[in-house]
């Protein structure tokens, strides 16, 4: 920050002393501005129910911030305008700092041993349309560790689709291949790793390999698989990876999204499994209690890996994030206030600034 930024900052912080519900109103406004400008042009309505607030309250801040000149209201909806794109910018600095998130950062950094962590301010479980906020901070720190000779693997999942998103096309990066970092989820094609490692090598004018695989296999069909040249060459590549970017899952959502019956659903919710990355579960501990059938990174390989960014929000993932613990020093979190206050209170760490 500036030094004229460090002045405001301490104005809100007296402002907070003496009139503390100025920070409520300032969050407030903040987060309507942010949640019309993710999802514009946006009526009130949807925002009301997006931001589960009454559709009073939404109109009645909805004319400030359109008398302020940072909102623009037409037969399409809401839109922000230049001014108040500037404006969350501006406040997003102000209230990471105000919340105390650069404590919190450090304080989740020395005890899950990462080298970097950064939180963006709110809750993608109560406030969905942040996940495009995390995605983008996630975005803006991997375009910079992105070098000459490297081979990235990219995970599914709609948390890394949003990072890959949002990273702009970069050129002049040399002899760089990405490499989905396990085999496709089936589903949603969108956030497959298939189609995200595709996305991404065409931002980077990179070349890339995919595993037209599925998910999960049995262990004969693995096998065959394995022994298919095609396959051992883009094996050879995944397990020479420099940069590893990764999503973080709850163990329960992930096994309902692959399809996994019932029965073996319940067996591993009883051996302990609260969290999944890259095709292995993990209990609270951080031990690996199973492996599913299929091709890409393998965990014991992950601990060696030159750089892993790390991407999860929502406080339902705050048990997830601290089990999938890699014991990589070069490995950075992105996440959310939610994720990160409840890793917290999870650690037993007390937490004065909320």
């Amino acid at each position: 920050m500036t030094k004229g930024s460090d002045v405001l900052r301490d104005i809100l912080l007296l402002q907070q002393r003496i009139v503390p519900e100025i920070m409520e109103l300032l969050e407030k406004r903040y987060t309507i501005l942010r949640t019309i400008y993710f999802n514009q042009p946006v009526g009130r309505r949807a925002l009301a129910t997006q931001l589960s607030l009454g559709e009073r309250t939404v109109r009645t801040e909805v004319n400030f911030l359109k008398n302020q000149g940072l909102v623009d209201i037409d037969i399409m909806g809401m839109s922000v305008t230049d001014e108040g794109i500037m404006i969350i910018d501006t406040l997003k600095e102000f209230i990471h700092e105000l919340k105390g998130l650069s404590s919190i950062e450090n304080i989740i950094k020395q005890r899950l041993d990462f080298e970097k962590v950064i939180i963006v301010p709110g809750d993608v479980d109560y406030d969905p349309a942040l996940l495009k906020e995390i995605g983008r901070v996630g975005a803006n720190y991997v375009k910079n560790v992105i070098s000459d000779n490297q081979i990235i693997a990219v995970t599914g999942g709609s948390s890394v689709g949003e990072l890959v998103n949002n990273i702009p096309k970069i050129t002049g990066k040399n002899n760089v291949l990405v490499v989905p970092a396990r085999g496709g989820m089936g589903r949603i094609v969108e956030t497959q790793a298939n189609t995200i490692t595709a996305i991404l090598a065409n931002k980077l004018n990179a070349g890339y390999r995919l595993l037209h695989v599925p998910d999960v296999m049995s262990r004969e069909t693995l096998d065959t698989i394995l022994n298919e040249p095609g396959i051992k060459e883009i094996i050879e590549s995944i397990d020479n990876t420099n940069l590893l970017i990764y999503g973080i899952g709850r163990a329960d959502e992930m096994l309902k999204r692959r399809g996994i019956s019932d029965d073996g659903m319940n067996k591993l919710i009883e051996k302990g499994a609260v969290a999944e990355a890259f095709g292995y579960y993990f209990d609270k501990d951080g031990n690996v209690i199973e492996r599913t059938s299929t091709i890409g990174v393998r965990f014991e390989n992950v601990k060696d890996i030159e750089r892993i960014v790390a991407i999860a929000g929502g406080k339902g993932k705050a048990q997830a994030i601290i089990a999938t613990k890699t014991y990589n020093k070069n490995s950075v979190l992105i996440t959310d206030e939610g994720a990160a206050r409840e890793i917290l209170r999870l650690l037993d760490i007390d937490d004065c600034k909320k």
